[in-house]
């Protein structure tokens, strides 16, 4: 009688709970949630090609090993260009701390992407100066290359192909009369000019997803 009344009073699981209770239920479950977000990465566009817009012209200046370096050894390759000079008491120094943190950022894109650094004072900035300067940076060579040269060809190249200003006030400039461009500016593994970049940091994360896109497409 009594297991009768059991029997009598016990609730049937509903068509719900009878289908989570199954196996199958949480295979397809799970094969669902690891499928779908890849199909949706699949479907999403990238933003707009970032507009081509000085060409660089070619160039061959020296490296802080004392060897030849320019348009050559970039080609296929995309670098982030900046300005300074190794004595420069003002905004060098945050410049190249910030250039410290973006060679970490860039370690993992396997040298497609670089780091190069032109001097605006190479009457002082000679390839033996610029390798303590780098060393003391603890730059890696492979990444990030510190460029001088001619005075007269690195003033035509900085303001006439990238496009930033460059001044010495005087003919013996000190150290406070050099007056240079603190933008980053990411040329492409064609030579194109990208785009340009203050040192904020709002500004810097915007560069590196640009090199990212530009990386990612090349």
């Amino acid at each position: 009688m009594e297991a009768v009344s059991l029997r009598k009073f016990r609730r049937e699981n509903n068509f719900l709970e009878r289908i989570v209770g199954k196996k199958a239920f949480w295979l397809i479950l799970a094969s669902f949630l690891f499928v779908y977000p890849l199909a949706r990465s699949f479907k999403r566009e990238l933003p707009p090609p970032l507009p081509k817009l000085y060409k660089i012209p070619e160039f061959n200046l020296l490296n802080s090993f004392g060897k030849p370096y320019g348009s050559k050894e970039l080609k296929g390759r995309i670098y982030i260009a900046n300005f300074m000079f190794t004595s420069c008491p003002t905004v060098c120094p945050k410049q190249m701390k910030k250039l410290q943190e973006i060679q970490k950022r860039i370690r993992g894109l396997n040298k497609k992407v670089v780091i190069t650094t032109f001097s605006v004072h190479p009457e002082v900035d000679t390839p033996k100066v610029l390798y303590k300067y780098a060393r003391k940076l603890q730059a890696n060579p492979f990444v990030w290359s510190f460029l001088t040269g001619p005075k007269d060809s690195l003033k035509d190249l900085i303001t006439g192909g990238f496009k930033v200003p460059i001044e010495h006030s005087s003919k013996d400039s000190t150290l406070f009369d050099i007056v240079h461009s603190e933008k980053f500016v990411l040329v492409d593994s064609d030579g194109w000019v990208r785009g340009y970049y203050a040192t904020n940091k709002f500004s810097l994360n915007q560069m590196m997803v640009d090199v990212g896109l530009l990386a990612n497409r090349s």
